[in-house]
């Protein structure tokens, strides 16, 4: 089935096909359930770009966050520096620069938002703290986003008012992914010395992000509200895509409620623990809509 989706996706060098072959075993180790969802309900053709683009957002931030900051800026200048060579060139010595060539030539659109990324990088290498909610929008318009945009490009509708409607329904997914990722790894990401939830926030509250307490309680919970805001505005989302698209976005938007619903439930012990969306339910949810997605295409063949 890789075989035939490589084929679909116009990747016929033997040495590119093992270029994405390599990706697609590395995608499939780091992010096993996402890969899941990929291959399971998103056309054939579409998954080596998926699985690309993955690959190149997952490279980058391994490459920019080890060390200290000047550490992480100077790993940002050079990563930066081979990739706008191989976009350039058409080529590179690492394979997941040859991929993202190939997936920039067949989808344009891509490298608006490989710039995009890149460029957002450099706040997220320099972050240490999120002052505000002024100050996570500015993170998410500038890194967060393009980040998600890097794969969800490759899912959105060519018409113009479709576009922007589908844009805006990613900006308010990642808006809210965003702060479960901030709420999730808050016990991490004190340990690195750095905070994602706002901190004009935690102090509102009075929380101690490092004591699972009441205060720290009402505070995740009113970050866990204001993400459901954003997910129930996203709800629009698959509506506006194609509909080979839907059952991928569905469960896209499905498992950050399996995610917030763990951080409701984790509460106050963020503190001293990470959380995750249950297993059984992610994989209830894949199986939901790996069957809408067969029962379509039965009554398409009808």
């Amino acid at each position: 089935m890789w075989k035939r989706a490589l084929g679909r996706a116009g990747v016929r060098e033997p040495r590119l096909r093992r270029d994405y072959t390599a990706q697609r075993q590395a995608v499939r180790s780091f992010a096993t359930a996402e890969y899941a969802a990929v291959r399971l309900l998103l056309p054939a053709a579409l998954v080596p770009h998926v699985v690309a683009a993955v690959a190149f957002m997952h490279d980058t931030d391994d490459r920019i966050d080890r060390g200290t900051p000047d550490e992480r800026a100077s790993a940002l200048t050079e990563w930066d520096g081979l990739v706008r060579k191989a976009l350039a060139e058409g080529d590179s010595a690492l394979p997941v620069l040859r991929c993202l060539v190939r997936t920039v030539e067949r989808h344009p659109d891509v490298r608006t938002y490989v710039d995009a990324f890149l460029r957002g990088c450099e706040r997220e290498v320099a972050w240490r703290t999120i002052a505000d909610e002024e100050e996570l929008e500015r993170y998410v318009e500038e890194y967060s986003l393009p980040a998600l945009m890097l794969t969800a490009c490759l899912l959105a509708p060519a018409e113009t008012s479709a576009r922007e409607a589908f844009t805006g329904g990613c900006h308010r997914l990642m808006r809210g992914m965003q702060r479960i990722d901030f709420l999730e790894d808050l016990s991490e990401d004190l340990r690195a010395g750095r905070t994602g939830v706002p901190a004009d926030a935690v102090a509102r509250h009075g929380a101690d992000l490092t004591r699972p307490d009441a205060a720290l309680g009402r505070l995740v919970q009113e970050q866990a509200d204001l993400a459901d805001t954003d997910l129930t505005a996203a709800a629009s989302l698959p509506g506006v895509a194609a509909p080979s698209y839907r059952p991928f976005l569905r469960a896209l938007i499905g498992v950050q409620r399996l995610r917030l619903d763990a951080v409701r439930h984790h509460g106050a012990t963020l503190a001293t623990r990470t959380s995750g969306p249950a297993a059984p339910a992610s994989a209830a949810l894949l199986l939901r809509e790996t069957a809408s997605r067969t029962r379509r295409a039965s009554r398409a063949g009808h």
